[in-house]
């Protein structure tokens, strides 16, 4: 069976595509960069353990966080459910589904037959909005293909990946409350929310704190790094287009704090939309260098990355305390 009338939201990052999905269901329809602004989700996070191959270099805030801000901030009701049973997993979802319900899930891309080229995330969202006695049909991101769909049993697989970022199975689901929003007022303090949080990191290698100590750590990472050619590539492509929008996500925040302009005309989001165009443009051209080292191995384009992040972590915290005042 396939839910009928499915309106697919067609996005870049994989959290907004599919709870924009079931937004679309019950008529909530706003734009990839709003859903990003409205769900906080401006982050950073540099990230680095032995069980990893290098580090991570995140640029949101942490996964099932978006959904959960983005839903209080538009007065929807939000239900989030896990188990560790696969086979109530299913059977959940699969309930939900008969009665006409699309439902997110939270997955491990790795065991998706439609991606191209499979690695291990355990914090990557679709919709499935069908199934049949065979596979699972899903709505992800423009890049993935959208309407796509998968076997049951790599779903299951999906579904069920342990490690960082996984969840046990989990699903979510999003109805209509009696209470409406406005979306004027919303913008403000989803703004000064995510300021607050960004700005306050819990720890020093997250917000614009993170961003600064990035700046020393990859350098120890380019001297002790097993596989240069390699981390450093994979890296630049996590930043750029992995489901980031480009730009580790800045491209979708100065697109949300431009809308924001156009509809409350506040001379902070002006300011704040001018910046992170500057800002965006500093993260590509991060990336670019980190494909640079990949090709050259050389310490020079390391440098000039360190420098750039330095850079950039100013110009976030000094941006981000600008929109605080909102």
């Amino acid at each position: 069976m396939k839910i009928e009338n499915l309106r697919p939201f067609d996005g870049q990052h994989c959290e907004t595509t599919a709870t924009g999905t079931l937004l679309l269901q019950i008529g909530v329809e706003l734009s990839e960069p709003m859903l990003f602004g409205l769900g906080e989700g401006l982050g950073f996070i540099y990230w680095n353990m032995k069980t990893m191959e290098f580090p991570f270099i995140g640029g949101r805030v942490k996964p099932d966080v978006l959904t959960r801000n983005l839903t209080r901030n538009l007065n929807l009701e939000l239900t989030v459910k896990e188990t560790s049973s696969q086979v109530k997993a299913w059977n959940h979802v699969k309930e939900l589904l008969d009665k006409g319900q699309i439902v997110g899930l939270k997955l491990d891309c790795y065991h998706l037959e439609y991606f191209s080229n499979p690695f291990h995330f355990a914090g990557h969202y679709a919709a499935i909005y069908g199934y049949d006695t065979e596979n699972a049909f899903l709505v992800d991101t423009r890049q993935q293909g959208g309407k796509v769909q998968t076997s049951l049993k790599s779903l299951a697989m999906a579904r069920a990946e342990k490690g960082a970022m996984a969840s046990k199975n989990l699903y979510y689901t999003i109805k209509k409350t009696d209470q409406k929003f406005d979306l004027k007022k919303i913008i403000s303090a989803a703004i000064k929310n995510n300021a607050a949080d960004y700005l306050n990191p819990p720890i020093t290698n997250a917000g614009y704190k993170g961003i600064l100590k990035t700046s020393t750590e990859i350098i120890k990472w380019f001297h002790t790094s097993k596989n240069i050619e390699n981390e450093f590539s994979q890296a630049a492509i996590l930043m750029e287009k992995a489901g980031t929008g480009g730009a580790l996500f800045r491209n979708l925040y100065r697109d949300f704090l431009k809308e924001s302009y156009e509809l409350l005309q506040l001379d902070q989001l002006k300011t704040g939309y001018k910046e992170f165009s500057e800002i965006a443009a500093l993260w590509t051209t991060l990336s670019r260098l980190f494909e640079k080292v990949s090709q050259t191995k050389e310490m020079e384009s390391i440098h000039q990355a360190s420098a750039i992040l330095k850079i950039i972590a100013h110009k976030e915290k000094k941006t981000m305390e600008i929109l605080g005042t909102l």
